[in-house]
């Protein structure tokens, strides 16, 4: 049954702790932590909070790695009134100052280590008070020290939050333009379960369910993992950081903890097919693979689904500031000659419009923006201190078309879209005809002062640039072919695991012969 999207997050594993209080809520970091010890230690976070004056509607930092006590932390905020902000663990200081600042961060949750990161740079000016999550001596801070002995100790009284609208806000994510300047993305707690409950729903999700935590807490997709499972009953089992980057070591951990449930970008699952040995080892227990955030090679989609021929596979669509607003379930392993599969149709009680350029909607069968609204959109942006409200309904910036049968394709995204020397054309579209050599595992593409470029990571050490290039002219009209092609060891990627076009469009236009003043400015879509 569809769990109640008029409750708040604050109360979820309250009512799971009075149902099943001995069953473990969240394992891993070689602990397993059932919802009663994490019912308690939430109540404890939020009336240290509220002791150290945290009143309703104040931001907390939560600067943890993935555990039991980063949820409790968040818990404990909401349970207080407040709002959470999870921050990057892998972030410089430095970002971290610039989020501080615009959110008016005044009350962090973080480790030793991180918190020396923070001493060692400076960056605690204007934070009032620091909540260790870890036995560790007190440093010598202008902010007020609470030790984690002091949330040991703090009471684990039920603290009722002093508001009972899910329409409040409940946290912030914090997230990169194009610019890559961090905005503050303005969630409530029903744009939370609006989602996870609905995705719950879809797939039966309960207590004998092991659901991997492989998002960061700063990324939308973590959101899913967290709170569709305690909302569930069911375990969050935390992949490490270290583990995720390791193709047979998360292989490794979803045999060894029998996880049922997989959700993240199709890259992670790449790294298993290519580096793992998922295709000869399987995963038994996975019934459920959701995925999101990049667009899935047909290749590897049919290289996971032949691998695990048990599971349930879904493309999610879905932005920061919409979560997941379209669903696809995929029937069975795209055909040979498939170049997309279907985004899906509108989930979770969204509504969704295609605009074309005049700001009407489009007939079928043609090509518009996509447009969304209901309850999984955000209220707004928080902007140092200032709320803008939430366009509705929202552009994500994604082209699209619905097919006769109600299915949306998807046709790229309009930062994506470039003009080279006259000619408009969709980055997506050069990367996937590039993807489809067998020797390619990934693909950008930029645009860079007037010219196409690519970056491809192969699996052939012995593929040569001509080879690419004819592999190209086979695929694609000759103004989309790109006129130079950098084979790259790897590709710099985002905490979140996708592909960091920043970072790479720095190096390319470092190694390019006449590299633009402002690389970032140069590249900008048009």
């Amino acid at each position: 049954m569809r769990l109640d999207t008029t409750t708040r997050i604050d109360r979820l594993v309250s009512n799971r702790a009075a149902q099943t209080p001995q069953h473990v809520a969240v394992a891993g970091g070689g602990e397993a932590v059932t919802y009663l010890e994490l019912d308690r230690l939430a109540n404890r976070f939020a009336n240290l909070f509220r002791s150290a004056g945290v009143a309703p509607g104040d931001r907390v930092g939560v600067h943890l790695p993935r555990s039991a006590r980063a949820i409790a932390a968040m818990l404990g905020a909401a349970r207080a009134g407040a709002v959470y902000v999870p921050l990057d663990p892998s972030s410089p200081p430095a970002r971290m100052q610039v989020i501080a600042a615009d959110c008016g961060l005044r009350h962090v949750v973080i480790s030793p280590e991180l918190l020396a990161n923070w001493i060692a740079a400076s960056a605690c000016d204007g934070i009032e008070h620091f909540f260790l999550a870890a036995e560790a001596p007190a440093p010598v801070l202008p902010a007020h020290m609470h030790v984690w002995s002091e949330v040991e100790s703090s009471s684990v009284d039920p603290h009722s939050p002093p508001s009972d609208d899910p329409d409040d806000l409940a946290y912030l994510l914090y997230t990169s333009g194009s610019t890559g300047t961090p905005k503050g993305v303005m969630l409530s707690h029903r744009n939370a379960l609006a989602f996870t409950a609905w995705a719950a729903d879809l797939i039966a999700l309960g207590p004998t369910d092991r659901v991997a935590s492989v998002a960061p807490f700063h990324f939308d997709l973590s959101v899913f993992d967290v709170w569709a499972t305690l909302s569930s009953g069911a375990t969050l089992v935390i992949v490490d950081e270290a583990t995720v980057l390791s193709g047979p070591r998360t292989l490794d951990r979803i045999r060894d903890q029998a996880i049922t449930v997989w959700y993240s970008v199709p890259s992670a699952l790449v790294l298993m097919l290519d580096h793992g040995g998922l295709s000869e080892r399987g995963a038994p227990s996975l019934r459920v693979v959701f995925f999101a955030g990049e667009v899935f090679a047909m290749k590897h989609l049919r290289r996971a689904m032949a691998a695990l021929p048990q599971a349930r596979f879904f493309n999610d669509t879905a932005t920061t500031e919409t979560n997941v607003c379209l669903a696809y379930a995929v029937p069975a392993p795209p055909a040979p000659d498939a170049t997309a599969i279907p985004i899906g149709r509108p989930s979770c009680g969204d509504t969704v419009v295609i605009f074309g350029e005049d700001g009407r909607p489009v007939p079928d069968g043609e090509v518009g923006e996509l447009f969304v609204d209901g309850p999984t959109v955000m209220l707004g942006y928080w902007n140092g201190g200032q709320r803008t409200p939430a366009r509705r309904p929202y552009p994500t910036g994604d082209f699209v078309a619905r097919r006769p049968d109600g299915e949306i394709m998807y046709h790229g995204r309009r930062d994506h879209m470039v003009k080279i020397r006259g000619f408009r054309i969709e980055l997506g579209e050069v990367e996937a005809a590039l993807a489809a050599h067998p020797g390619i595992r990934e693909a950008a593409t930029f645009a860079i002062e007037g010219r196409l470029f690519a970056a491809v990571l192969t699996a052939d050490p012995d593929l040569s640039v001509l080879a690419i290039k004819r592999h190209a002219a086979a695929r694609l009209p000759a103004y989309m072919i790109p006129s130079e092609v950098r084979i790259l060891a790897e590709l710099p990627r985002t905490s979140s695991g996708k592909i960091d076009r920043v970072r790479l469009l720095s190096l390319l236009a470092a190694s390019n012969p006449r590299p633009p003043a402002n690389p970032e400015e140069k590249s900008r879509a048009l």
